[in-house]
């Protein structure tokens, strides 16, 4: 697998995925779980985040795990509690989608010994190591013009569920490292 998470205290670029590409952060509530989620691991798990960007289907991420912790860890741990905690948002929803994502989520983990009812992200987590600034530059530019190509905003700053407003001078929901 190219995509293995092989150096656990490495800088990488992650991809986490819904699902069939589901659509679920289209609510406020449901992204601030990710959001406190990092903050988070941030704190409690050695997690340090450089660029983020979280999509309504997708969240890319440029990361790394300090010295004490295995980034493999984090990433397991924060999928899990993410999944559960918004799951059960979507449950206790008063949507017109939520039996059709539920439907979804069901099927996608119906056929897997592991998953008890619900699969919500896919597997993997599209690991790219990071080996130089000009890559980490790159990536870190792709973040932040993801809503800008998905014309959701003109300029990468007026997003606010990513690292691009920190980049601009202004504090964002992510407490990120300097890179």
């Amino acid at each position: 697998d190219r995509y293995y998470i092989r150096n656990q205290n490495a800088i990488y670029f992650l991809t986490f995925t819904i699902v069939d590409w589901i659509d679920i952060f289209t609510r406020p509530e449901h992204k601030v779980v990710i959001t406190d989620s990092l903050n988070y691991c941030i704190k409690n798990k050695g997690l340090m985040v450089f660029s983020w960007v979280l999509m309504s289907n997708h969240l890319h991420l440029v990361v790394k795990a300090n010295e004490s912790y295995k980034l493999s860890d984090i990433i397991r741990d924060f999928k899990k509690y993410t999944a559960k905690k918004i799951i059960k948002q979507i449950e206790g929803e008063n949507e017109s989608r939520r039996n059709w994502i539920l439907d979804k989520l069901e099927f996608a983990g119906r056929n897997l010994k592991r998953i008890s009812k619900y699969k919500f992200w896919q597997d993997g987590n599209h690991a790219i190591e990071l080996t130089n600034n000009d890559i980490i530059d790159q990536k870190i530019d792709y973040i932040h013009m993801n809503p800008v190509i998905a014309l959701i905003v003109a300029n990468p700053e007026d997003y606010l569920f990513s690292s691009a407003l920190d980049f601009a001078g202004m504090k964002g929901y992510v407490e990120i490292e300097p890179i």
